[in-house]
């Protein structure tokens, strides 16, 4: 092991530790190299799929982490959250699971299939503006006026820590890659596969995929401090940030290699590449790492990739919008 961030705050034990706490139902997910799509694309590409699970989505990693070990949740507690859909539909699940309160703040436009599924699992889905920032606003003031515990994506070490479970498995076997590339919204996938990645295959790119209409966390890491953008544009709402976490940014430093932005066409072109390729349903923010691929085939070429389908929440309009 090469770990040349002793003192990173995410702790390559705490990663290993998770790996054996967490609901073993978003545990040891498929990977596998896609043939058909890599002599699509003139690569070797492997692919991490974390969308068959209750939720259909990596995010149960994080939230299952979270609840089990940070010492602020007690029996009773009230815990507040703001989502674009998967991070909500994530709580929900292990909050019904330990018997604790849950309200999920959300913007008026997110995907009604995210919302109805936090609904039928228990939580209390409040709509607040129709941006998911200004949402996340609402949330924080009324968790600190209600006296609830508000848990925020991307901000909570033991989030990233979970997700960092997706590094350890991609390792287990003694695979090597000579890049992977991770979806990049608020970063807790990011930084967590980073984290165990660097450590135990520094060889390795990590590279963090974000949209050209939700460019903020990619020009913050470039500037190594918060940028904000007025608005965000991009089919992939749960990786469209418009406010970056400041502990995020951070916790990138020395982890990651490079981002790259990709047009919401690309990720389009990526998803139907899945599906014809792969028999996959991914949704967009699943789906950029195999866009970051297509939207620049010289620099992978012949290269040994891995990237992780994060999520798979697509409404039936969205599937015949993209996919027909």
């Amino acid at each position: 092991m090469n770990d040349t961030l002793p003192h990173h705050r995410l702790s390559l034990a705490r990663i290993e530790q998770a790996a054996r706490t967490i609901d073993p139902v978003f545990l040891q997910t498929p990977q596998f190299e896609c043939e058909p799509l890599s002599q699509a694309l003139g690569c070797r590409l492997t692919l991490k799929l974390e969308t068959g699970n209750p939720i259909r989505s990596f995010k149960g990693r994080g939230a299952d982490c979270f609840v089990k070990s940070d010492a602020r949740v007690r029996p009773g507690t009230t815990l507040v959250c703001a989502t674009a859909g998967n991070w909500g539909q994530a709580l929900a699940w292990v909050c019904r699971a330990r018997g604790l309160a849950l309200i999920v703040y959300s913007a008026t436009t997110a995907n009604p299939l995210k919302l109805q599924r936090m609904r039928e699992m228990g939580a209390e889905v409040r709509l607040h503006s129709e941006d998911f920032d200004a949402a996340k606003a609402e949330a924080r003031r009324f968790a600190e006026a209600a006296g609830a515990l508000f848990v925020e994506d991307g901000r909570e070490a033991s989030i990233a820590e979970g997700a960092g479970t997706i590094g350890l498995e991609l390792l287990q076997h003694g695979e090597r890659f000579d890049a992977v590339l991770l979806p990049l919204g608020n970063g807790a996938l990011l930084t967590g596969v980073a984290r165990w990645m660097k450590a135990h295959s520094p060889v390795t790119r990590v590279i963090g995929i974000s949209t050209r209409g939700a460019d903020a966390m990619e020009r913050s890491w470039r500037e190594g401090r918060v940028v904000e953008r007025a608005s965000v544009d991009t089919i992939a709402d749960g990786i469209a940030v418009r406010v970056p976490v400041p502990e995020a940014v951070q916790d990138m430093q020395g982890l990651v290699d490079d981002v790259v932005l990709v047009d919401d066409a690309e990720v389009v072109s990526a998803m139907r590449l899945l599906f014809d390729h792969g028999g996959l349903l991914v949704e967009p923010a699943g789906a950029v790492g195999v866009a970051a691929v297509c939207a620049d085939p010289p620099r992978w070429r012949q290269a040994r990739i891995a990237t992780v389908l994060c999520g798979s929440n697509l409404t039936a309009e969205q599937i015949d919008r993209w996919l027909r």
